[in-house]
């Protein structure tokens, strides 16, 4: 694209090249490339007076006045009109206005006017009156054509540009599109503008014509003294709200250390409700013994019975002898181990050995008996002997509780009591032996045994806190088995 303002700044080379060393020129908003052409016919077409002007004749910007204070640029007459490339004067770059009063004078060429700061780049002094500004004498005028120093003028050129962006506030040079499009929206912006302006004179009229009531001196003090009593009552109002608020900061600390107390109160009432249910239950446990859970003697009937085996039989109940057996190993397992939780404080003189069904007995002399069948019920003497000191073993701890009570001053009607008498072979009135014996008798006998045992065990629950050693719970399961 040719631009308008820059199209006679550049000498093309006469074989139709361009010359390299010609500056190269950009639109500076769509950056599209802008050629300088026809510098030599127009130089040879400038007007002899347009020969001393220091500039190079710019292809576009038509400005007719008349007259200039500042520098100007000559250009020929054929670029008056508007040429090839030129775009048609807007409404609002119309020519300005000339009072009919001043002096104006016909010019043969038209002119670009130039504001002040322009006449440095020339450094020509200013003649009085309309004109072309000439150089100084020591210069040559001819130095300055365009044909001659062509790149003197092109500095010029680019030295115009930088002058008409800086007072325009727009980047140049500029593209014939892109100044079209730049023209509207100035248009457009001026448009607004005024409308702006409209719209302000019509407010500044309405302000203007609104009736404004002025204050006399003493309305003045009596409205400021108005307002300084409701700033007293509006500081006073402060005043009080800030104190209401230290009240209540400090009820909240006091709150907030009354629900610590408070929080650290409900753990320990937990806590202390926990050792409560705990001792409870310690009691409870304290009051439990296993013994009690792990020989429970009963009757069934005429027959004693301990943890569910029969100690006994009838002539019309036949019990098997490895029932008798598993009761005997279970009521010696009993008495083993209440004698031993004493030991060595009682004198365990005769030895129970709990051995599941097979019980035996080790009297005072180291001789040992079987405390289990079958015998023969017409000569059982080893086994009639195995339950004697069986009898007699149990006498020694039911004495040695009495004699235990006695030194914890335990009152006598609180004292053990055994509810049948032991005497050598005899409980109550009847002997154990089953030799030459009624099954009858003997079975009530052996019913009389386990409720002193029985006895026994509830004074021993009652005075000691008994935790049965493994073996003994092991066997204790064995010979329930």
């Amino acid at each position: 694209m040719k631009a308008p303002a820059a199209a006679a700044a550049a000498v093309g080379n006469r074989a139709g090249g361009v010359d390299p060393s010609i500056p190269r020129f950009k639109c500076q908003e769509c950056h599209r490339a802008l050629v300088v052409v026809g510098v030599d016919s127009f130089a040879d077409k400038l007007p002899a007076q347009a020969t001393s002007a220091h500039a190079s004749s710019v292809h576009g910007s038509i400005m007719g006045a008349s007259r200039m204070d500042n520098s100007y640029v000559v250009l020929s007459k054929q670029n008056k009109s508007h040429g090839h490339g030129i775009p048609p004067r807007p409404p609002s770059a119309a020519a300005p206005h000339i009072e009919p009063n001043q002096p104006t004078r016909a010019m043969e060429g038209s002119y670009i006017v130039l504001p002040p700061a322009a006449a440095s780049i020339y450094k020509t002094s200013t003649s009085e009156g309309g004109g072309a500004q000439l150089p100084p004498p020591s210069i040559n005028s001819s130095s300055l054509l365009p044909g001659n120093s062509f790149h003197s003028n092109v500095t010029v050129l680019k030295r115009a540009f930088e002058i008409a962006t800086s007072q325009t506030q727009v980047e140049q040079p500029m593209c014939l599109d892109c100044m079209r499009l730049l023209s509207d929206k100035m248009d457009k912006e001026i448009e607004d503008v005024n409308a702006d302006i409209k719209a302000y004179e019509v407010c500044l009229q309405h302000l203007e014509q609104e009736s404004h009531t002025v204050l006399s001196d003493a309305g003045f003090q009596k409205e400021k003294l108005k307002i300084e009593e409701e700033e007293k009552k509006l500081n006073a109002a402060i005043e009080e709200a800030e104190k209401q608020y230290s009240e209540i900061s400090s009820e909240m600390k006091d709150l907030e250390i009354k629900s610590k107390e408070f929080e650290e109160l409900e753990e320990r009432d937990a806590i202390l409700a926990k050792i409560e249910v705990s001792q409870v239950h310690l009691e409870l446990l304290k009051q439990t013994n296993v013994l009690n859970d792990a020989f429970y003697i009963s009757h069934d009937g005429v027959i004693g019975t301990i943890n569910n085996f029969r100690l006994g039989r009838l002539p019309n109940v036949q019990v098997e002898w490895d029932e008798i057996n598993a009761a005997w190993g279970q009521a010696a397992l009993l008495l083993h181990t209440m004698a031993q939780y004493f030991t060595p404080k009682f004198e365990y003189r005769i030895k129970i050995h709990p051995m599941g069904s097979y019980p035996r007995v080790t009297d005072i002399h180291k001789n040992t008996y079987e405390l289990f069948g079958p015998v023969n019920l017409f000569w059982s003497t080893r086994f009639d002997k195995a339950m004697t000191w069986f009898l007699t073993c149990l006498q020694d701890f039911a004495e040695f509780a009495i004699s235990l009570d006695k030194e914890n001053n335990v009152p006598p009607e609180k004292s053990l009591k055994l509810p049948y008498k032991i005497d050598g072979d005899k409980v109550g009135s009847h002997t154990i032996f089953l030799s030459f014996n009624k099954v009858e008798n003997w079975t009530k006998a052996l019913k009389y045994t386990l409720c002193n045992l029985k006895w026994v065990l509830y004074w021993f629950i009652g005075n000691t806190s008994f935790a049965p050693p493994s073996g003994s719970l092991c066997a204790a399961q064995s010979s329930k088995r």
